[in-house]
């Protein structure tokens, strides 16, 4: 059997591709072994999930509790994740060689509160605010240098926000997500101070970076002093949108989940307070709950009538597609730059 066809371009508006809410974790490795099947040059090769295994137990809908905790580790479906990091720390670190240091300010008290702001040539540009990922646990904001370049070449500035990991924050999602809404809510009071244009912030993340920047498009910016529309768009990136079934999963043995956490960190649940355009995107090579996530996420906001777009990559692992930001021909690249009107 062939894996499903995808579509034919990285990118297209949402009301010409609607999300394909029916994928589930079963369709994916049956096209998983599809891919080991196929010649060797026509798609990358992937042990997908969890070849062989003896099914137990539902846990949540029809994963048992090794294919859960499988699905919410790339690991399991991305065989190269270390080699992809140790090429954007590379790339990040050229670029900082090649186009100068990022100014690295504060924007709190913590140790981990600070940002590294890459300033376009000139004054008056729009501001992309990013969020990295790493299971709330891991990288940093020096990692994400890679993507500045792109961003820079076209007028805008470009900053990486650095904040604590999950682990040291007694394992509460909430207080990590109220350190990212400081440092965008800092970004906008200040963007002026540094030639960004206050009126123009956007916002972005990758994996559970993307669900941060998700908790981050349902804040109500009034609460920091702002005006509600602040933020002027979210590109959200491989993420996690309701946090139901990660809390059955493996994760639960570092993040101290909640109910009252699971609502108020769930952006599926909240779609009510955002009110700026939301590009959603994922790989069509990564984990099947991955892509659900994404997929009924977009599905919920169009239904919601909100402004939002899927961008589906062909062949990308999730991390490769983290890599795409830096590229204006890639799926994230393209899309950040369609959003930001550049």
């Amino acid at each position: 059997m062939q894996p499903s066809p995808q579509p034919s371009e990285l990118e297209r508006d949402y009301s010409m591709h609607p999300a394909q809410s029916s994928i589930t974790r079963r369709a994916a490795l049956t096209a998983g072994a599809g891919l080991l099947a196929a010649p060797v040059l026509a798609q990358p090769v992937c042990d997908l999930g969890l070849p062989g295994h003896v099914e137990g137990p539902h846990v949540w809908r029809d994963y048992d509790q090794d294919e859960l905790d499988a699905a919410y580790n790339q690991e399991f479906y991305q065989p190269h994740t270390e080699a992809v990091n140790s090429r954007l720390s590379a790339l990040s670190f050229d670029l900082r060689v090649r186009r100068g240091y990022p100014e690295r300010v504060a924007y709190g008290e913590g140790a981990d509160e600070a940002m590294d702001i890459y300033k376009a040539p000139q004054a008056g540009g729009p501001v992309f605010v990013f969020l990295h990922g790493g299971i709330w646990l891991y990288l940093d904001a020096s990692l994400a240098g890679f993507a500045a370049e792109m961003f820079l070449d076209r007028g805008a500035h470009f900053i990486a926000l650095d904040f604590s990991p999950v682990n040291e924050l007694g394992g509460d999602l909430g207080r990590m997500a109220d350190q990212v809404q400081r440092g965008i809510a800092w970004v906008a009071r200040n963007a002026a101070t540094f030639g960004g244009d206050p009126s123009r912030i956007f916002i972005g993340g990758h994996s559970s970076g993307g669900h941060l920047a998700g908790v981050a498009m349902t804040t109500d910016w009034r609460e920091f002093g702002l005006p509600s529309d602040a933020v002027k768009g979210g590109l959200l990136m491989s993420g996690i949108y309701d946090l139901e079934p990660v809390r059955l999963s493996w994760r639960k043995a570092y993040i101290a989940f909640t109910d009252a956490m699971v609502d108020a960190m769930s952006p599926q649940r909240h779609l009510d307070r955002i009110n700026a355009p939301v590009v959603v995107s994922h790989g069509t090579l990564e984990t099947p709950e991955f892509q659900r996530q994404a997929q009924d996420f977009a599905n919920a906001l169009k239904a919601a009538g909100k402004p939002v777009q899927l961008v589906v990559g062909r062949d990308y692992f999730h991390q490769d597609m983290w890599e795409t930001l830096g590229n204006p021909y890639g799926p994230n690249g393209r899309a950040a730059l369609a959003l930001m009107g550049l």
